[in-house]
């Protein structure tokens, strides 16, 4: 059966638009996403979809086939980011700093009109579709706790797909890379304690400032002088704190910040040597340290096979031209990618900018937007993509 999934997402262009600007204007931050989650648990139930509660306020759905085979996922996230909206727009947010300042609003509207599409054809499915909201992607991954609660299961899922609206595409295109797509991310806190006193005898202390300043400096060699110039790695140093007065030595500094890596191996050695720099260099400057690294996202892989079907499936609806093979992978983090870690699974960006409309406002930002033209496009493709998967292959 050839159906055109771009001019059914059309024919509900209308309501995308409205369930978004919804979304938009009522936004909530992780595993606070009651109002959103009630708003979608009541559009499956009418449109007879069965559902159910994972994780506090995520939903796993699942659309049956009318024939066996197997199944896929679509996931989105539903969460927002404690951000005070500063667009001037009808849909702005009326929720005081909370704002959907990263698409998470877009990507569930795209998840329910597909919801909705693929119901309607679901005689025709030669397996299942199982729709994954999650929540809290943006602070501690709500993927996690879904995996655990066995989202991925019952039945099995065989392949994954996600997909992230890119400020820096344009609307009618979509990004896709292979192999690795986004970092792994390891947070991290050194308390540094040293010996207070007056700062006009610094020879009765061990300066705790004079220590994290060494450290800082020192932890930036990891990458410049350890990992090979081809592969990338940050290590970034957001906070540090420490003192109260001009004249006194504190006796503590606490550093924050954060390491992301592209490859396993870097992630432990990264890891390793930050933990080696610091004791080292309290040692030798008399101070003492406490070290402690979260184990945060992993790296987001795309598989292989996903990927080819992906870009054929985008490029019937964009045209080829309008398909980017992106060279590199992005440092950010994605929660994506614990369930690519699960299952194969495939991972894209959809052009969300017009920057002849001056919509090209970078995400987690005050004034991010999307257009809205890139709504029925994700539809179509996270549509067929699930339809040929489930038919073709």
């Amino acid at each position: 059966m050839n159906i055109d999934f771009y001019k059914e997402a059309l024919s509900i262009n209308e309501q995308l638009i409205s369930w978004r600007r919804d979304f938009h204007q009522h936004p909530e931050l992780g595993f606070e996403e009651y109002r959103t989650s009630t708003k979608i648990k009541e559009f499956l139930t009418k449109e007879g979809i069965e559902w159910r509660e994972v994780s506090k306020t995520g939903i796993c759905a699942l659309i049956e086939g009318g024939k066996e085979g197997n199944t896929v996922a679509l996931r989105a996230d539903m969460d927002a980011l404690p951000l005070q909206d500063r667009k001037a727009c009808s849909y702005a947010s009326k929720e005081e700093g909370k704002m959907h300042a990263c698409g998470h609003d877009a990507h569930t509207t795209i998840l329910l009109g597909a919801a909705k599409i693929l119901n309607k054809y679901r005689s025709e499915l030669k397996g299942n579709v199982k729709l994954i909201f999650e929540p809290a992607e943006e602070t501690i991954g709500g993927a996690r706790f879904m995996i655990k609660e066995r989202v991925l299961e019952n039945p099995k899922v065989d392949t994954i797909i996600g997909l992230h609206v890119s400020e820096s595409i344009e609307v009618g295109k979509i990004g896709i890379k292979q192999g690795v797509v986004n970092a792994a991310s390891n947070p991290f806190t050194i308390k540094i304690k040293g010996k207070g006193g007056h700062g006009a005898h610094p020879e009765d202390t061990v300066d705790p400032i004079l220590i994290s300043s060494n450290i800082i400096v020192a932890l930036q060699s990891i990458v410049s002088r350890e990992i090979a110039p081809v592969y990338p790695a940050v290590v970034t140093v957001g906070s540090i704190n420490g003192g109260t007065a001009q004249n006194i030595i504190p006796e503590e500094v606490e550093i924050k910040g954060i390491i992301r890596t592209m490859k396993s191996e870097h992630r432990e050695y990264v890891k390793e040597r930050l933990c080696q720099i610091v004791n080292g260099i309290c040692t030798a400057m008399r101070g003492t340290a406490q070290i402690e690294i979260e184990e945060s996202y992993p790296c987001l892989y795309n598989n292989d096979v996903m990927v080819e079907l992906l870009k054929k499936t985008s490029s019937d609806i964009v045209g080829m031209e309008n398909v980017e093979i992106l060279e590199h992978p992005s440092m950010g983090v994605e929660s994506f990618a614990y369930f690519a870690m699960e299952r194969p699974a495939v991972f894209y960006f959809l052009g969300s900018a017009n920057t002849e409309k001056g919509i090209n406002n970078p995400a987690h930002g005050s004034l991010f937007d999307i257009d809205e033209g890139c709504l029925p496009i994700g539809v179509a493709i996270q549509c067929k993509t699930a339809f040929e998967y489930l038919t073709r292959l």
